[in-house]
Parts: structure tokens; C-alpha cells; sequence
């Protein structure tokens, strides 16, 4: 796949955000293995613009690195600074599971209530309660209904 391409004024502004970064990604003498490969594109999911760091002294192979990570991962190479690689992939959008047929309330859900004894002597007291996706636990432990939204009187 070919790496993406962006302008000097992107790069600049990724080279700006990625200055804070740290190396996620570390590649040793063993060079870019498949496993490296594979933590490197989990990164790039995760976060988007990340650093690799290179072991290796020789800056034709970690040039020839960052191209093949470019390349094998459809990203942009934004830096290549002494034995520090920033690159960039735009991360993919996230699919929600749940289809607009699907939305429901929220689920009863099991709350454990604690009441505490009056003279402070003895164990408290819990309570496991179940609560309606309408419903809310106060501070004192009581369980209320969400009230219906007030609309307004108002002409208009």
C-alpha cells in the first residue's frame, strides 16, 4: 500500500504534536520483524502519530525501516530524527455495535446500600438492591425515579 502523503504545513503541525511523545514502539537488533510490525500497527490504531526508536547505528537501515513501516502499514513518515521515527496514520473510526433498532434504557443493575448504625459500634448493615434504568440511589440510600423532563409552558 502507498504511504500517505501530506504537506509541509501537516507534517510540521504532527512534528509539533508528537514532540511530547515517547517511543511506544522499540526495535532492536533483530530489525522490523512481523511481531514488530504488528505491535507497530496496534499503536497506530490506538493513538494515531507515534514514535519508534531504533537500536542500530546505521542510518541507511533505519531509513530503509521507517520506508517499509510507511509502506507495509499505509502510513506518513513525519520525522526521522537521530534514532527516533515519528509516524503518523489516521485513526480508524469506530464502529458502535449497537444499530439505531437496538437503543434501549439502561438494564437493572444490582447496587449494595451500606447503613452505618447509630452508635458507631456495630458492623453496617448492607443491602443489595436491585435498580430500574429509571431509577437513582440517593445519598441517604433511598431509591427515586428520575423525574419526566419539565417542558416548557411558554407560547411559541
Amino acid at each position: 500500500m502507498p504511504a500517505i502523503e501530506l504537506n509541509t504545513a501537516e507534517r510540521r503541525a504532527l512534528r509539533a504534536d508528537a514532540h511530547h511523545l515517547d517511543p511506544v514502539v522499540m526495535i532492536g537488533g533483530d530489525g522490523l520483524t512481523p511481531a514488530v510490525l504488528k505491535e507497530t500497527d496496534a499503536a497506530l490504531k490506538a493513538h494515531g502519530l507515534i514514535k519508534v526508536r531504533v537500536l542500530g547505528d546505521d542510518r541507511a537501515v533505519r531509513e530503509d525501516i521507517l520506508a517499509q513501516i510507511c509502506d507495509q502499514l499505509d502510513a506518513a513518515p513525519i520525522q526521522h530524527i537521530g534514532k527516533l521515527l515519528v509516524v503518523w496514520r489516521p485513526i480508524p473510526e469506530k464502529v458502535s455495535e449497537r444499530s439505531d433498532d437496538d437503543k434501549r434504557g439502561a438494564a437493572p443493575r444490582e447496587v449494595k446500600i451500606l447503613k452505618f448504625s447509630k452508635s458507631g459500634t456495630r458492623r453496617p448493615e448492607v443491602k443489595k438492591v436491585m435498580v430500574m434504568g429509571n431509577q437513582r440511589v440517593t445519598a441517604g440510600g433511598l431509591i427515586k425515579r428520575a423525574k419526566k423532563r419539565v417542558t416548557s409552558k411558554k407560547p411559541g
